[in-house]
């Protein structure tokens, strides 16, 4: 009996010390475990809280923070009256400026435009629908509203509960490009600028400024009008223009085996025909900004590429629009080349809005013999380029296409006189202002 009664004794003994013992332990393992646990759920959000509060503090406000903070250290350490008056007058800046970042705005807002593509020299004109959703009013405020390169501040006035207003807003469009219009901005600052907040609409539009372009006489220069197509000098087993009959091949198709003349010579023979050919045109644009002689003068030459690759689409021509191929860009390079898209009116304009000139261009003969060597079966060719390349410059582009290519060189010579010359491998014009190409190339098309 007294064996159990020590034995229980000793047993329960040694359990109550070790529940002591695994609870004062554990209480700061359960701690920290959850310290460890709340940190990984929270983790991201607090970075994010405090990456938003230090975007709260302006340059000067980091200025006047990185004062403060040295001032009481100095005025801890060392006892100095002045930079505790120094600490002081920061801190109460830094909260004074507080109360003007509290509270939020609930608006909803939405940009209009009332076209996203507009010529060069128009203008686009915007609405900015503002909306007080909550049953407070909302008091005046700042807004800034990026418009391409610019940065347009607009004033929300006084805002009743649950109401709305609008904003007209004008966009000149000076220029072709594209010009991106938003996203709005809302920021509450204090009055010195210590802190700044701000709310963004992610509502943002591109507008696609276009070159101004001129109607074109139809099926001019070397623009062939026809349905079937004309023959050409290349010769091919299966077309519509019948050219001769010759010796049957091995490999052959049966179906243009012309048995009269195989009754008469005794072996067989086959068909040969003319290769036919609607207008396959080509426009190459040379977009090195140093073969011309100012900013207008590439801006000509891009109105008269784009003129031209207008009449092609209007035709409804097959055709190659290229320039010189800028790296980072989403089309891809062909042959040296970039390819820009031409299925419709509104895509090739679009495409010479956001052409802008080479970083590392080729020269125009470079560009030339790479079109010449792609193959591309091609009736007429334009290469147009500025006021600075040579005219011999142009001939020798001109001679790396095959005989049965027509060559045209268009020379944008700002101000010049418009003029039409006949060389042995092509045609060359000069075009001084985009009003001249309409006769030009009538005068081509004649000749």
């Amino acid at each position: 009996m007294s064996w159990e009664t020590d034995r229980g004794r000793t047993y329960g003994g040694t359990l109550g010390t070790t529940r002591r013992s695994d609870t004062a332990r554990g209480r700061p393992q359960s701690r920290a475990t959850k310290a460890r646990r709340w940190w990984r759920r929270n983790r991201r959000r607090v970075r994010r809280d405090f990456r938003r509060a230090a975007q709260t503090v302006t340059p000067t406000g980091r200025f006047v923070l990185a004062a403060t903070i040295l001032a009481s250290v100095l005025g801890a350490t060392l006892g100095w009256v002045e930079a505790w008056a120094v600490a002081l007058v920061g801190g109460f800046l830094l909260l004074a400026a507080l109360p003007f970042l509290i509270g939020s705005r609930a608006y909803l807002i939405k940009i209009a435009l009332d076209r996203l593509r507009v010529v060069a020299g128009g203008n686009v004109h915007l609405a900015i629908e503002i909306e007080n959703a909550s049953g407070r009013p909302a008091l005046p405020a700042t807004a800034e509203l990026p418009v391409g390169l610019a940065l347009r501040e607009l004033d929300i006035p006084f805002i009743a509960p649950r109401g709305a207003i609008m904003l007209p807003v004008e966009v000149p469009t000076q220029a072709r490009g594209v010009i991106e219009v938003g996203p709005l901005t809302l920021a509450r600052r204090d009055p010195i600028g210590l802190l700044r907040r701000e709310v963004t609409w992610r509502d943002r539009h591109l507008v696609h400024v276009h070159p101004r372009t001129v109607l074109l006489p139809p099926g001019s220069a070397g623009l062939v009008r026809d349905l079937e197509g004309v023959p050409s000098k290349r010769l091919t087993d299966s077309d519509l223009s019948f050219h001769a009959v010759r010796d049957y091949v091995h490999g052959d198709a049966l179906r243009h085996v012309h048995w009269r003349s195989t009754a008469k010579t005794g072996k067989l023979m086959v068909r040969q025909y003319e290769e036919t050919q609607t207008a396959r045109a080509a426009i190459l644009f040379d977009a090195n900004r140093a073969e011309y002689a100012s900013d207008e003068e590439f801006e000509l030459a891009v109105s008269t590429a784009a003129s031209l690759s207008m009449q092609a689409v209007r035709e409804g021509r097959e055709r190659f629009v290229a320039s010189q191929f800028t790296p980072g860009r989403l089309r891809a390079a062909i042959d040296g080349l970039e390819e820009l898209p031409s299925d419709t009116l509104t895509q090739v304009l679009d495409a010479w809005s956001e052409l802008e000139p080479a970083e590392d261009p080729r020269p125009i003969e470079w560009l030339a013999r790479s079109l010449a060597e792609s193959r591309r079966p091609l009736s007429v060719v334009f290469v147009i380029t500025g006021s600075l390349p040579d005219p011999s410059r142009l001939r020798r582009a001109a001679v790396s296409f095959p005989g049965d290519v027509t060559v045209i060189g268009v020379r944008c010579e700002l101000l010049a006189d418009p003029s039409a010359k006949l060389l042995d491998v092509c045609t060359l014009l000069t075009v001084g202002a985009l009003g001249d190409l309409p006769r030009l190339m009538l005068h081509g098309s004649r000749s």
